[in-house]
């Protein structure tokens, strides 16, 4: 595992331990739910430029979701306060956040917002219906490859239509029993992966890779792996979804000590996708050049 100090490559789904398009949830501890990084102040501020560009873009609210909006932003604190009192320093109801410090102002609603401010993570929320779950507000700044305006107000099989293996398989059918299962004060976590072409946050639209991949253009990709985390309000009964962004710079795979099992995981990866997820993950034309560099690693 990488020092904090140098967290590139923290999560490595493509390593065998997870199948991509899989639930592949896993239970994790209380102390290990968020995770801020070196990269926080950096996050946290590409996150304000967002909220000012256009906040409706980025955050979305059903009318009747305030007090979920409360229960979120006190998990999110009190695990703050709990565990990273390094990088939160808590004043009475104002934090400071990382260095130099972020002021954020814990009585300023909504509150899913305010909770935003004060992690990495983007915050989904998730209420059961007469047709599943679906997605009732959400602070979503980092996305891969999807739109919160053309997801709110979705079941789970809405957000998720288009997925390979989610809606016409059991991947669909599982997450809903997991839904309905989760018990409070239960933690899951998984993780997703893809290869960008540049180091942006922000991804709301598709993005595959636009050039031939050789050895000097294979170091500006970027490999994106989505942490996420499933844990269930304990007043209103609904689901908080977390989701943490680590891009990887591949022209930093070369240092890693490990490089070889790192460019060995991932290339078997690469090359078990079928071809519908290839197209999803926007690799279908850059995969058996990506592999072949890695081969050469």
């Amino acid at each position: 595992m990488p020092s904090p100090a140098n967290p590139r490559f923290r999560h490595r789904p493509y390593d065998g331990s997870t199948q991509p398009f899989t639930v592949g949830l896993r239970p994790v501890d209380e102390d290990d739910w968020l995770e801020p990084d070196p990269f926080l102040a950096e996050h946290l501020n590409e996150k304000e430029r967002l909220f000012a560009q256009d906040l409706s873009a980025v955050f979305r609210a059903e009318d009747d979701t305030e007090a979920s909006q409360g229960e979120v932003l006190e998990l999110v604190t009190g695990h703050l306060s709990r565990f990273h009192n390094a990088t939160h320093v808590f004043d009475g109801d104002t934090v400071s956040v990382g260095q130099p410090g972020i002021q954020v102002d814990l009585k300023t609603a909504p509150f899913l917002l305010t909770a935003s401010r004060l992690v990495q993570e983007d915050l989904v929320i998730m209420r059961s219906g007469p047709e599943g779950y679906r997605l009732v507000a959400a602070s979503l700044c980092f996305p891969s490859s999807w739109r919160l305006s053309e997801k709110i107000g979705l079941t789970m099989t809405g957000i998720h239509n288009g997925v390979p293996d989610f809606n016409d398989a059991r991947m669909g059918q599982v997450v809903a029993r997991l839904f309905e299962n989760l018990k409070v004060g239960q933690l899951l976590c998984r993780f997703n992966w893809s290869i960008y072409p540049d180091d942006k946050l922000h991804h709301p639209m598709p993005e595959g890779i636009p050039f031939d991949v050789t050895s000097q253009t294979f170091a500006s990709l970027f490999l994106r792996v989505e942490r996420q985390t499933l844990r269930r309000l304990p007043e209103s009964g609904d689901i908080l979804f977390t989701i943490k962004i680590h891009h990887d710079p591949l022209s930093l795979l070369a240092r890693q000590e490990d490089r070889i099992a790192i460019a060995s995981n991932l290339r078997t990866q690469l090359l078990a996708l079928r071809s519908d997820q290839l197209i999803y993950k926007g690799l279908a034309k850059a995969r058996d050049e990506i592999a072949a560099v890695l081969l050469r690693m």
